[in-house]
């Protein structure tokens, strides 16, 4: 198959690209293109007109400013995956990067493209929902914040309103010495996650919580925290006690089942891949010098 006939455009500035998207009719950003161009070939979208923002690149970059990373929409998840400051200060995105489809789709990819298709399987909206990320949106209104908690309206629909670009997202950083995890059972390796569970904790010297962040994706339209038992957790000590009963918190969430499997075998492996994802955070986790030793 091959697409429907479009216009193609490519602009190199954000305003560019914002007066793009708000002024033409039946648009489409193109991003990592990966997705979206397959989409386009099988023809499930058609698109008039293609806005292309690999041109754009004050939409790239990595950084690091006021306590928060800051990563550009259009950063390819390789870049993401390799970077040495992603690896220092929030482990957990290249850990799960390794399990994100291929190095070739990776490449290509982008954090944005990856958000803004918003597939309930994803990894990347689920690391980032554990790790409380808030997207900021652009459009000629002006600027539009909203956190991963808001994000997915519904099934492949994010919170992504008529001429607005994702521009960035920012990202919360974790004491130094906090335990990381994202686990995902697929089919097979590179496949999209049945279930995926990324798990961040930090502890006193006491190994007591004093923050923990649970998500899950694969069960769902988007991302799923476990907020209350995240509450509940704190002050507890990490033990296989604390575990379980966030393992069984994991269990007891409403599924979706598909083709691959039903919505009870999913809560089955939200279960499992909790306790997994918990027991390796913890071992990883130190006690911080941010969190005091009282």
């Amino acid at each position: 198959m091959k697409p429907s006939a479009f216009a193609y455009h490519a602009p190199t500035t954000i305003a560019e690209a914002m007066d793009l998207a708000s002024t033409l009719d039946n648009a489409k950003l193109l991003a990592g293109g990966q997705t979206l161009m397959p989409m386009m070939n099988f023809r499930f979208v058609q698109p008039d007109h293609v806005i292309d923002l690999n041109t754009v690149s004050e939409l790239q970059g990595i950084d690091l400013q006021k306590g928060r990373l800051q990563i550009g929409s259009m950063t390819r998840q390789r870049d993401i995956e390799r970077s040495e400051l992603v690896r220092r200060v929030a482990p957990l995105i290249p850990e799960a990067y390794e399990l994100v489809s291929h190095p070739q789709i990776r490449n290509r990819g982008t954090l944005g493209g990856s958000l803004c298709h918003l597939d309930p399987a994803s990894e990347q909206p689920c690391f980032l929902a554990a790790q409380g990320a808030e997207l900021v949106l652009r459009s000629q209104r002006g600027e539009r914040r909203v956190s991963m908690a808001d994000w997915a309206l519904g099934y492949l629909t994010p919170n992504l309103e008529d001429g607005e670009v994702l521009a960035r997202i920012d990202i919360d950083l974790w004491p130094r010495g906090h335990g990381w995890s994202f686990t995902e059972y697929a089919r097979r390796q590179g496949d999209y996650a049945i279930v995926g569970v990324a798990v961040l904790a930090s502890c006193d010297a006491h190994r007591r919580i004093t923050r923990l962040a649970v998500a899950l994706c694969g069960i769902a339209a988007g991302p799923v925290r476990l907020s209350e038992v995240e509450a509940g957790a704190l002050g507890r000590e990490a033990n296989e006690a604390l575990i379980g009963e966030v393992a069984a918190a994991a269990r007891a969430q409403d599924t979706v089942g598909d083709a691959h499997v039903s919505a009870e075998y999913r809560r089955h492996l939200a279960g499992v891949l909790s306790s997994r994802a918990l027991r390796t955070a913890f071992e990883r986790m130190q006690p911080s010098e941010d969190e005091g030793t009282s």
